[in-house]
């Protein structure tokens, strides 16, 4: 074979060497282009750090992790609840199926109109995922979905989940907040008051002198200390009631607040912890009309036919003004006289 022969075998083989890398990594580009486009999950959610999400109204939720605590909007205490479900969708979310190709450019248009923005971050200043979130499938099973920077919409879902994940994405203002009243362990609570102001005989201090010693006495000094034997126990027990007490709602935009801070408060609770925090709560009951009278042993509101307050609206000291259930808040509503007697 001569020279001229060697050559020209040489050029051939080096072209065809260059049409298959070209080739094949236009390939790999293609696979990694539909791997990126239906990878919505972030499987390992511990290393997530930010979450921000955008409304098409403008409206914008940051959601960013401080030791084991969320913090809505650099500001506020995320509901632990609504980090779990967001996380979890973000953690599962899978393809459900493509949709047809006729129906693409109506699913596209809706979510260029309600699609919510979301993009998570790990430890970067980039996001490691950003895609939009559009409304829910006809049946309510799935929602579609499309990968920033791509065409192709998808139906996704959370396998094994029936429902339209899209609402945990969709939450607005308060509805991301903590709406913890008290959390504290009872091992680090210092003093606990109870003032009824229309209940002086009722209302109580409660300070820890030790481990598991505790002064129990009158609010009011004109109230006549109880001369029956402290009952054992039932500072521990009063104080475990303190672990998680969460309001219903927050009512900070309600028009009845101003006036309702005007009125004499049914209970103001205050608790302090070993580290010198107070927290305190004023809790004022929401009336049926046809309440009639105050109960001065258990402390309840009763009616006509014998029926009790649900609810109270509560000025916390955080400053947010709350609403409550008396079915929870019921275990510490307790009077001077529960921690006397057999």
């Amino acid at each position: 074979m001569n020279r001229t022969t060697w050559l020209l075998l040489a050029f051939f083989l080096l072209g065809i060497s260059a049409l298959g890398y070209v080739y094949f990594n236009r390939e790999d580009a293609l696979m990694r282009g539909l791997k990126a486009e239906r990878n919505f999950a972030v499987k390992n959610t511990t290393k997530i750090q930010k979450i921000f999400i955008a409304q098409r109204d403008g409206e914008t939720t940051l959601l960013e992790k401080r030791g084991a605590d969320w913090i809505y909007n650099q500001k506020f205490k995320a509901r632990p609840n609504a980090i779990d479900n967001l996380l979890d969708a973000i953690q599962r979310v899978e393809i459900d199926h493509i949709p047809a190709k006729a129906a693409v450019p109506n699913i596209v248009k809706n979510l260029a109109g309600e699609g919510i923005k979301v993009e998570i971050y790990e430890s970067g200043a980039q996001p490691v995922k950003t895609y939009y979130v559009g409304g829910g499938t006809v049946d309510e099973r799935g929602v579609y979905m499309i990968m920033d920077g791509f065409d192709q919409p998808f139906v996704c879902h959370i396998p094994g989940w029936e429902g339209n994940i899209r609402y945990r994405y969709n939450l607005r203002g308060d509805d991301w907040r903590d709406k913890t009243v008290f959390a504290e362990n009872p091992d680090n609570i210092q003093a606990v008051s109870i003032e009824y102001p229309k209940q002086k005989n009722r209302s109580f201090k409660l300070e820890r002198k030790g481990s598991n010693d505790f002064e129990i006495k009158p609010f009011y000094a004109i109230t006549p200390v109880i001369p029956a034997p402290y009952r054992e126990g039932s500072a521990e027990a009063f104080l475990i009631g303190f672990e998680s007490l969460v309001a219903e709602a927050f009512e900070n935009e309600t028009p009845a607040k101003d006036s309702v801070r005007q009125i004499v408060p049914f209970g103001i609770i205050t608790l302090t912890n070993k580290a010198g925090k107070t927290t305190r709560a004023k809790l004022y009951p929401i009336f049926p009309d046809e309440v009639v009278s105050l109960d001065p042993k258990t402390g309840q509101w009763i009616s006509a036919d014998g029926a009790t307050v649900e609810r109270y609206f509560v000025d916390h000291s955080s400053g947010d003004f709350m609403l409550i259930q008396d079915r929870v808040f019921r275990k510490v509503l307790r009077g001077y006289e529960f921690f006397y007697g057999r």
